[in-house]
């Protein structure tokens, strides 16, 4: 029979008797971090919240032997939507320190494969500095990673349900999120209200266009209000249930992969190639390769 600490994926769920064991295991962890922002007329605030959170315990209910689940991030750097009512920013500051204070956590207690699955874009360079700050400041190993990205582990995944253009068909409430949610809320999205709009910044260069699944060489990230009227980016009335089911399953699918990956790792060693020795700490406070 597992134990509780085999058989929970929910961290909040676990005693700190359990935490122990749940280290001893070696399970990875999984941060789910999303947003509350405008998603057009039809889609709900929380869609950045509501992926990364069912695909991360789509992922621990396949496999709690492997892998904890913390609580979401709800809120995140949402600075440039502001002109949309309903957004909620946190300065990308505080944002930093708040999930860099959770990673640190976690390594403190002993978890040291950290998995930080995003739902908001402009999450991503601020998370990206938190794993690597985390991977540099702690003995864990961190990523980070935008749930969409897992669909295009399996090069022929993209054909197998996307009909909107590229680029642009797939940015924001989009074929993708709208298809999604459809899957996993279906009664909250206002379908009535679903009205596809190609933001303009995809019509005007080569060099500046935006979609889930690529950008430009120069994209110009600025207010949301400047390139869409309804806060639709992409061809949301292409969305249905059905496809929200297939890019779920096959996210936790890939999700699941990355875990076993990452369970299974032995953390490289660094190598000093000083011929003589620092004498303090390295710049940022971190102790010296070698130092006790």
């Amino acid at each position: 029979m597992m134990s509780r600490s085999q058989s929970t994926f929910r961290y909040e769920k676990l005693t700190w008797p359990e935490i122990n064991d749940a280290v001893e295991l070696g399970k990875v962890f999984v941060v789910p971090v999303g947003a509350i922002e405008q998603h057009g007329p039809h889609l709900p605030l929380d869609m950045d919240c509501v992926a990364p959170t069912e695909i991360e315990r789509g992922v621990g209910q396949l496999m709690p032997e492997k892998v904890l689940v913390l609580p979401t991030v709800n809120y995140g750097y949402t600075a440039h939507v502001m002109d949309f009512p309903g957004t909620i920013n946190i300065h990308y500051e505080h944002f930093i320190h708040q999930v860099l204070d959770i990673t640190k956590s976690l390594s403190y207690h002993g978890f040291n494969k950290i998995i930080l699955l995003n739902g908001h874009g402009s999450n991503m360079p601020n998370l990206d500095l938190v794993a690597r700050r985390t991977n540099l400041e702690t003995q864990a190993e961190c990523v980070a990673l935008s749930w969409w990205m897992l669909l295009t582990v399996d090069k022929t995944f993209m054909a197998r349900w996307r009909e909107s253009q590229f680029p642009g068909g797939c940015a924001h409430a989009c074929e993708l999120e709208t298809s999604i949610y459809l899957y996993l809320d279906g009664d909250n999205v206002r379908r009535e209200l679903n009205r596809s709009e190609i933001a303009a910044h995809n019509r005007e260069s080569q060099f500046n266009w935006i979609d889930l699944f690529g950008a430009g060489v120069a994209p110009v990230v600025t207010w949301t209000s400047t390139y869409t009227e309804t806060g639709v980016c992409g061809e949301s009335a292409r969305a249905t249930a059905e496809k929200g089911r297939i890019v779920y399953e096959e996210s936790v699918r890939q999700l699941a992969g990355l875990v076993e990956f990452l369970h299974g790792r032995s953390k490289p060693s660094r190598r000093d190639h000083h011929r003589v020795a620092p004498t303090g700490p390295a710049p940022w406070g971190e102790r010296s390769l070698g130092e006790s």
